[in-house]
């Protein structure tokens, strides 16, 4: 019982600092900086009492409490370190000339390459001026059409040091319900700055000036790009090899998702322990042929310690990745209490390892990766059977058969556990479930980790092995292209409540732990609400109105009770990204939505109807209502297309849809596009109108307000052309009488959007503006029309953009 009771104490104490840094981690913004430093040092006074008093309290509470107030004070205080290193606000969008190192592999992409870049020096107007540190930089002029880069473009590395002139931004992202947190990514790796080059000529170049690693990881990779002449192949081999999980393509990324492989395709956890167990087993044996060396340092500890050090060097070459760093101190932690001759259970192994990560990046807490892995790595351990009759050595001691059917028995199992008891938090933070990803990882894992990556490292010795790799990819990639056109291949479910998701987690480690069948099936009752919570869906009579954050473009979505309607599906944002894909989707899919009742095109303009092709590729659209010509690509893949025109109406759970703009016929092939734009008006009884205008111009608004009237008016408008000079003329800003005004637009746009003078046209008429670079998401529903959510409200945490960049009007 004594041991029972001091484990608990280690596993709190170890657990503690982790809990304070989660804690801190929730902040909406940072305190003062020496009250952070208060806090430690109170901190570690508690937990010198609690030491001394250890034996008259129960698990030392006072050390609890100060290990906890170490940990939220210490990640407050290195998080206001790297908030500190800001770029000012008085230097956003001015040219500058910065002078640095290319401090990583440069992404080369379909629209440019990007980069980090140290920066060594920085000037305005030849004057000195203070950047940050380290800032993503991107190069996006002197493409051809067909993707090749031009000079000097292609000649661009790693390690060497550049003269640049270039336009930063403090960092800025999306933010939707349930989306990506790219500010929160931009953190956690201390970039604090992003930007471009300019198109000027650069001024110096000096090869070699630094980062040696990442010179070796750029000449592995473009080896490989020059053996292999399969671009989608080569890769995925300079992912596994140097870790460049940008060289993957869009559709493998999709294809890898949809059969739960795409922790297989990074440096992950298991390829970093792969590497380290080959090395251990590799230099136990070279360690047995020299007694003298076994003399100095027994064979497992130089395995544990060798097969460590290669794991290190492995993680650091692939790019020193999250993951990759999160295995190396599990191993490290592992070794370290192997040569200290303990054998802690498993629960005080991974709050150790925990710990260790937390010191050292303690962000790391709030990415899906960290709990996925720790998870995964817990289960395996806690729903390993006691073997007490010796059946393992049996095993082992059994013939080669019996040792293989062993090993097979045992992948299946190892698989079995991580597909059941992950699949919770998989749903919590996807919300998507491969159902073939157990086939499919039982394949793809030995196939991957024992051959496809060697052959990957090996090849930097004899490039054949590339080759013989790019085979095994392509017959993987066969396999999983069937798995993945099966038929309910991937589960979607819609984000449940809290309560719900915890049930679900404790349901998924009941359902792989050996424990009795009757505990087992309990799992059942706590899986199931997390499985059926149905989706909130308004009222009959009301409507619920979403406009996502895309940047710079328009997308709306408006739901009824039983019915969902997309206005526009925002832009694309290169030739292998758009916002349907990284937006719409995961938000419909949080959302619980399965299929788009209609979907409205305002006009073919590429900043909304950019993400379209992707919402008909992975949702039931019923119908399509554009002002597109009938030869547009996107018509063909409508079941049913219906050019918009004014007068059109339906009805859905008692709210009326109407279109006002364009007038039936006037769309013609010299038309402009934003002079055919297809103006929506929702109205339900008792409830607030909304107008949602596209990008119609001053004689399209001018327009409308005559042949309408009063009747033009609404409570909520879509701001005309994102806030364009060109639009929100007064007039028709009288008829309308907007409450608020929604403008769609990118942070720091180069169009200037909205426009200080059409802001000031709503200022003046006392309408409140509600601009999608300072609000994020904003979600509003007619039933309660004066609680609007905006999403940077709503989830703020302090590495969010601050109020010094809220665009013109908030």
């Amino acid at each position: 019982m004594g041991g029972v009771t001091s484990a608990m104490r280690w596993f709190a104490a170890m657990a503690a600092v982790p809990a304070g840094a989660v804690l801190q981690l929730h902040e909406r913004s940072l305190l003062a900086e020496p009250l952070y430093l208060a806090l430690i040092a109170f901190g570690l006074l508690l937990v010198a009492l609690g030491w001394r008093w250890r034996h008259r309290l129960p698990l030392a509470p006072l050390a609890l409490a100060g290990l906890a107030l170490v940990g939220f004070g210490s990640t407050g205080w290195r998080a206001a370190q790297r908030l500190a290193d800001a770029l000012p606000v008085e230097l956003e969008g001015r040219d500058l000339r910065l002078t640095g190192v290319v401090a990583s592999l440069p992404q080369i992409g379909p629209n440019g390459v990007r980069f980090r870049f140290e920066v060594e020096r920085a000037t305005r107007a030849g004057e000195p001026v203070v950047v940050p540190r380290m800032i993503s930089l991107g190069w996006y002029s002197g493409f051809h059409e067909d993707a090749t880069l031009l000079q000097p473009q292609r000649e661009l590395r790693a390690g060497q040091r550049w003269t640049f002139n270039a336009r930063l931004r403090r960092p800025h992202g999306h933010l939707n319900p349930h989306g990506f947190d790219h500010e929160l990514q931009l953190f956690e790796q201390g970039l604090r700055a992003t930007g471009y080059v300019r198109d000027a000529p650069v001024q110096s170049v000096v090869q070699g000036a630094a980062y040696p690693v990442q010179r070796l990881r750029q000449r592995l990779r473009d080896a490989i790009f020059e053996h292999i002449a399969e671009r989608r192949a080569a890769g995925v081999l300079a992912a596994l090899s140097v870790g460049d999980q940008g060289a993957i393509e869009r559709e493998d990324w999709d294809l890898f998702r949809r059969t739960g492989l795409s922790h297989l395709m990074a440096i992950s956890g298991l390829h970093v322990t792969m590497f380290a167990w080959l090395a251990a087993a590799l230099i136990a044996r070279l360690w047995r042929l020299a007694p003298r060396a076994m003399l100095m340092l027994p064979v497992p500890q130089a395995a544990r310690w060798g097969g460590l050090a290669a794991a290190v060097g492995y993680a650091a070459f692939a790019g020193w990745g999250v993951p990759a760093q999160r295995t190396v101190w599990m191993l490290a932690t592992v070794v370290l209490l192997r040569t200290l001759g303990l054998r802690w259970p498993w629960p005080l192994v991974l709050a150790l390892a925990a710990l260790a990560v937390t010191v050292l990046d303690p962000w790391a807490l709030l990415q899906p990766g960290f709990w996925l892995s720790f998870a995964a790595v817990g289960l395996l351990m806690a729903a390993e059977p006691a073997r007490g009759d010796g059946s393992g050595r049996a095993a082992v001691q059994g013939s080669r058969w019996q040792r293989l059917a062993a090993a097979v028995r045992g992948g299946v199992r190892t698989q079995l556990v991580a597909t059941l008891g992950l699949a919770p938090l998989t749903l919590i933070f996807f919300q998507q479930f491969s159902a073939v990803g157990f086939v499919a990882n039982l394949a793809a894992i030995p196939l991957v980790t024992l051959l496809i990556t060697p052959l990957a490292l090996f090849g930097a010795l004899m490039a054949p092995l590339w080759t013989l790799a790019a085979h095994l990819l392509q017959v993987l990639a066969s396999g999983l292209g069937w798995l993945a056109a099966l038929p309910m291949a991937v589960w979607f479910l819609p984000v449940a409540p809290a309560w719900a998701q915890a049930a679900a987690v404790l349901g998924g480690a009941l359902l792989v732990m050996p424990l009795p069948w009757r505990l087992r099936g309990l799992a059942l009752p706590l899986l199931l609400p997390m499985l059926a919570t149905p989706p909130q869906r308004p009222p009959s009579g009301h409507y619920e109105l979403l406009a996502a954050d895309v940047g710079q473009g328009t997308a709306v979505l408006v739901r009824t009770r039983n019915h969902l309607l997309v206005y526009d599906a925002g832009p694309q944002y290169s030739r292998d990204s758009d916002a349907g894909q990284r937006v719409l989707l995961p938000l419909l899919r949080a959302r619980g939505e399965r299929r788009v009742d209609r979907l409205v095109l305002s006009h073919r303009d590429a900043d909304h109807v950019g993400g379209a092709h992707a919402l008909f590729a992975a949702l039931p659209v019923a119908e399509l209502s554009s002002s597109l010509a009938p030869d547009h690509p996107l018509v063909a893949l409508a079941p049913l297309h219906t050019p918009c025109a004014a007068g059109q109406t339906w009805d859905w759970d008692g709210v009326r849809f109407e279109f006002l703009h364009p007038p039936e016929g006037d769309a013609g092939p010299f038309a402009r596009p934003n002079a055919l734009s297809c103006v929506l008006r929702i109205a339900a009884h008792g409830a607030p109108t909304t107008l949602l205008s596209g990008d119609i111009e001053r004689e399209q608004e001018l327009r409308l307000a005559g042949r309408h009237g009063d009747a033009l008016r609404a409570d909520l408008l879509l701001v005309p052309h994102h806030g364009s000079a060109t639009s929100s003329t007064p007039l028709f800003l009288d008829a309308v009488q907007p409450r608020w005004a929604i403008v769609q637009a990118g942070y720091r746009n180069r169009f200037g959007h909205p426009a200080e003078a059409v802001v000031e046209r709503y200022r003046s008429r006392e309408v409140r503006i509600i601009d999608s670079p300072a609000c994020g998401a904003w979600q509003w529903r007619s039933d309660d029309p004066d609680t609007g959510i905006c999403q940077r409200d709503a989830a703020r945490r302090y590495w969010h953009h601050g109020p010094a960049g809220r665009a013109p009007g908030t």
